[in-house]
């Protein structure tokens, strides 16, 4: 497959050939849909926590005796049914992690950039360069290239050279910026299009292929 290369101003100014292991693998959505739901879960921190009945404060005293009142019979006034009293089988901390395979999460990320590419979502730019950190500018290329879609951009490294479009992009709410080691089910999902520089390109390609 072949796609266009673009500069910062949106003109193409030559082609390039995506691997075919990367952006033409077979397209798995059991496999992408349980990636997904496997990162989301890895997310939640499980600190959740309710009171039963043995942590509540009080109800030490039996609240009246056992026979001849002609009530229920109660041991404490922090017994489930009571107000104020303790819960059952309500959440306690626990972690949400699911495990999946390295071969599996990668599988998935190489199913979702190959529906991004049938789609015409890959973007390929041939180096991301800002005249100054900008947020104005920023937009401006983004929309230059992609118009109204939201943006997923992916850095090849985390170096000076790309800490103006990281600081750029911070302020907009429908572009993210992302290392090309950090790239994820949930962000490929989550954004219309993918902007790869060429140098993002040969580190995914590296990584997945």
């Amino acid at each position: 497959m072949k796609v266009d290369v673009f500069n910062m101003e949106g003109k193409k100014i030559k082609q390039v050939e995506l691997s075919a292991t990367v952006f033409e693998a077979p397209i798995n959505v059991d496999l992408m849909h349980q990636a997904y739901i496997r990162q989301m879960a890895n997310a939640r921190l499980g600190t959740h926590d309710t009171k039963t009945r043995h942590e509540v404060a009080g109800g030490g005293r039996k609240p009246w005796k056992q026979k001849g009142t002609g009530r229920a019979r109660q041991g404490s006034t922090r017994a489930a049914q009571w107000v104020g009293g303790g819960r059952i089988h309500t959440p306690h901390p626990r972690s949400y992690e699911q495990r999946m395979p390295l071969k599996m999460r990668r599988a998935a990320l190489r199913s979702a950039l190959s529906v991004k590419a049938a789609e015409a979502g890959i973007i390929v730019v041939d180096e991301l360069k800002l005249a100054e950190p900008k947020t104005k500018l920023m937009s401006q290329a983004l929309n230059r290239l992609v118009g109204e879609s939201t943006a997923l951009v992916v850095i090849p490294e985390k170096s000076a050279e790309y800490d103006g479009v990281v600081r750029s992009a911070s302020n907009l709410d429908d572009a993210k910026v992302l290392l090309a080691g950090y790239l994820n089910i949930r962000d490929l999902l989550g954004y219309e299009k993918v902007i790869l520089p060429l140098k993002a390109l040969d580190v995914l390609t590296a990584h997945l292929g």
